[in-house]
């Protein structure tokens, strides 16, 4: 099935988003606020890139050179990749950062420096995960390795039954596979599709782009490091792994709570492709927030705690998802719809491990 195929109802409480998006557009004009990023979002994407960048001008500078201090900064550097990408590269990437369209394309390149490709990644994420969330087939979040299976429509295997165990590691893996093996498969993969990637540069440009771009990747953050840092080449390439460990598995975790979870629902469409709710709806039925009263948390991950929100108006930026909550939340609830959350990111986690577990078995 093509992923054009796919229709969602118009039946099933069409009023929803509508009053939703009335009250929510309401909050914005009473409150004389711009939908995009505010200073606020300058600040932390200055900040984050800091954290980035800095350990490694440090390293190459000389500044640092004992052991357990690069270490320090390797580590630092990923949780830096991570924040990067949730704050600045991620609201980029769904235009919201600036009202400046010019602004948020330049800026969503920032997945550059994280390692990955931006027109793979914003087709994946935007297109098939915020079109199809939790759709077997369309939504390549809930379609990993063949050793994860967060989808009842997936296939049993028996290694599945130990992967609340294993998928910690895995996760940790993620932005590896970003920089090795995935862009290129996911490239092909969607153009073999149909897909249209960019609607300006050919296929031969676009190959290009993407192999140009992880050669300059493993040079700057890699090769430089390689040639410059007074340690054993072993120790650096253990670090870069860890670097990317701390990155994958911190931005996985964040992510798979939101969306493979004891509450989600994994409907199926008809032969038809007919999915029997509204998309509205289906966003509902298919994500969890958590932990909404923690503000410093909130902040440093970029909003995405507040995933509801996130997949009801991804054209708005994440710093106003705290606020609007209230009205998403009670809009839900008027209309018998559920709006599921987690107290808590632990709480989060737990019941994704259990869910992994149920997956399993």
């Amino acid at each position: 099935m093509s992923y054009t195929q796919i229709k969602f109802s118009s039946q099933n409480k069409p009023d929803f988003i509508i009053e939703l998006r009335k009250k929510v557009k309401d909050y914005f004009e009473t409150n004389k606020l711009s939908k995009y990023g505010n200073p606020g979002i300058v600040a932390k994407s200055v900040l984050m890139t800091l954290v980035y960048f800095t350990p490694y001008v440090l390293m190459v500078a000389g500044v640092i050179q004992t052991l357990p201090m690069i270490l320090l900064s390797f580590i630092m550097m990923g949780l830096g990749m991570a924040g990067l990408g949730m704050v600045l590269m991620h609201d980029s990437n769904h235009g919201t950062f600036s009202k400046n369209p010019r602004i948020n394309r330049f800026l969503s390149n920032s997945l550059y420096f994280l390692g990955g490709f931006p027109p793979t990644w914003q087709y994946q994420h935007n297109t098939l995960h915020h079109g199809y969330t939790n759709i077997h087939g369309h939504d390549g979040d809930i379609n990993p390795a063949g050793i994860l299976r967060f989808s009842p429509h997936n296939p049993l295997k028996k290694i599945h039954k130990y992967q609340h165990l294993y998928a910690w590691f895995l996760y940790g893996l993620m932005t590896i596979s970003w920089i090795t093996t995935k862009d290129f498969k996911q490239y092909f993969s969607y153009k073999k599709s149909g897909a249209v990637l960019s609607g300006t540069k050919s296929n031969t440009q676009m190959i290009l782009e993407l192999v140009i771009s992880k050669v300059l990747y493993y040079a700057i953050f890699l090769v430089i490091p390689l040639i410059v840092l007074p340690i054993a080449w072993y120790w650096i390439l253990l670090f870069f792994f860890i670097m990317h460990f701390a990155t994958g598995l911190m931005l996985s975790s964040i992510f798979q709570t939101a969306h493979v979870m004891p509450t989600s629902q994994y409907p199926l469409p008809d032969e038809d492709g007919n999915i029997e709710n509204n998309w509205a709806v289906h966003q509902l039925l298919t994500t969890s927030n958590y932990a909404p009263e923690s503000r410093i948390f909130s902040w440093l991950i970029g909003g995405l705690n507040y995933q509801v929100e996130h997949h009801l108006f991804p054209n708005i930026s994440h710093v106003h998802y705290r606020n609007i909550a209230h009205i998403v939340k009670g809009t839900a609830l008027e209309h018998g719809l559920p709006y599921y959350v987690q107290p808590s990111f632990l709480h989060a986690v737990k019941s994704h491990a259990s869910m992994l577990k149920s997956l399993g078995r």
